[in-house]
């Protein structure tokens, strides 16, 4: 018990630390006098707490409750050390309950005896998940009974099946595209082939087709017609030429 009016639990504000997201704790003040107790919350950092309520009033022999909400961090603090502090302040209220604490009240000047206790701020790290290898020690199977499929991931895990999941799907689509690439090669294979063959029956017509009369032939045809002319004229020469006794007869 500390501040001799007033007890305070926790000394020590922990808050369980995590990224972008608000964080909550409780602080609980009782009245350990016979007369009413206004109390006060103040902190280091205001504008990265929130405190409800920071100020009230406690009925003799009672409590109350005050929640600090941390507001949401960007960034991990260094070795997770917080050098925030709080100080809750209160003060004996004799003479009747008034209806809200004064701000006068913890005016020291005024010859009020204020009663102060000092927090600290502790952060603490979030809890992490059971590993697979104790529950399995817990329920009395080995651990290589159930090995898990993933880091940090059991075979029920949903995020293990999505894994499983998407290395199927993958393992699918490399297979087709080796068969569609293979088709490819094979459909490539097959057009060269058929171009290599309409070359060849091209080549060959091109052989085949005649050419016009070969030099055999002409020199062939020219020796045919000079023998023709050569007997024609020998002919014509033997007609042509008068006999011996025609000769006579023109004569006489």
């Amino acid at each position: 018990m500390l501040g001799e009016i007033l007890s305070v639990q926790p000394l020590e504000l922990k808050f369980t630390f995590e990224l972008k997201k608000q964080v909550s704790t409780s602080l609980r003040l009782v009245n350990v006098t016979s007369e009413h107790v206004a109390f006060k919350v103040k902190t280091t950092s205001p504008k990265k707490y929130c405190v409800r309520p920071n100020t009230g009033l406690i009925p003799p022999q009672s409590s109350a409750e005050v929640v600090v909400t941390m507001q949401a961090q960007k960034e991990m603090p260094a070795d997770m050390q917080c050098k925030d502090k709080f100080l809750v302040q209160s003060v004996l209220v004799p003479g009747g309950a008034p209806e809200e604490a004064n701000p006068d009240f913890f005016n020291k000047e005024n010859g009020r005896e204020v009663h102060e206790v000092k927090l600290r701020v502790l952060y603490v790290a979030p809890p992490q998940p059971p590993s697979p290898v104790a529950e399995s020690a817990e329920e009395g199977a080995t651990p290589s009974a159930f090995p898990p499929t993933a880091k940090g991931l059991t075979p029920s895990d949903p995020n293990t099946r999505d894994v499983t999941e998407l290395k199927a799907k993958l393992t699918e689509a490399k297979t087709a595209l080796t068969k569609i690439t293979d088709d490819r090669n094979a459909a490539v294979r097959e057009l060269q082939r058929l171009k290599e063959q309409v070359g060849k029956a091209g080549n060959k017509a091109a052989v085949q087709r005649p050419k016009g009369w070969s030099f055999t032939a002409l020199l062939l045809v020219a020796l045919i017609f000079f023998i023709v002319g050569f007997l024609g004229g020998k002919g014509f020469l033997s007609s042509s030429s008068p006999s011996p006794a025609a000769a006579s007869s023109t004569e006489l």
